[in-house]
């Protein structure tokens, strides 16, 4: 409803007149810039309720903005190893190549008797002088040893029953005088 005033005109003495008012557009505008005019600074508890604005601020921003590598910078150079360093000792070396599993597999294999394809035959031929070189680089290796082995494969050796006569006719006494 609209406020009704009493008025009076000026030098009239009869009865006062009603005047209405209409609100206008205007007047409503003004009043909203006066409230907001009174209304100045932050709301009431906003240094309370502005930490759950802030965190979801943070969370639209968590990706690095930066570019590049983020992969740390180590701040001590260690200095590269030479290559004598990074060479095994023939020692390891020897005792991997005599552990290895794979090696292990494929000699088995052919002690069974079974034919190897040629890359296999290739790569245990490799291994095996590879063990050869490092026990002759180490004094590990046996002469005598070898030549036996190559006896028996070239059928030198002498058959079991000259063994045994060997044996049998060996003269004990000689062994005692020690």
């Amino acid at each position: 409803m609209t406020r009704k005033k009493r008025g009076r005109k000026p030098g009239s003495e009869g009865p006062a007149q009603f005047v209405e008012k209409s609100v206008s557009q205007q007047d409503l505008d003004g009043r909203a810039r006066q409230k907001a005019r009174k209304r100045k600074g932050l709301k009431a508890g906003s240094r309370h309720s502005d930490a759950d604005a802030q965190s979801a601020h943070r969370q639209g921003q968590a990706k690095d903005p930066r570019h590049g590598s983020k992969k740390p910078v180590p701040l001590i150079v260690e200095p590269k190893p030479t290559k004598q360093a990074r060479r095994m000792s023939a020692e390891q070396e020897l005792a991997m190549l005599e552990n290895d599993p794979q090696l292990m597999a494929l000699l088995d294999r052919l002690d069974a008797g079974e034919k190897l394809g040629a890359g296999l035959q290739k790569q245990v031929d490799q291994k095996l002088d590879r063990i050869e070189q490092l026990m002759k680089q180490l004094g590990l290796y046996d002469d005598e040893q070898d030549e036996a082995e190559d006896q028996i494969a070239a059928g030198d050796a002498r058959s079991e029953e000259d063994l045994l006569d060997d044996f049998e006719n060996t003269r004990w006494d000689d062994f005692d005088k020690e």
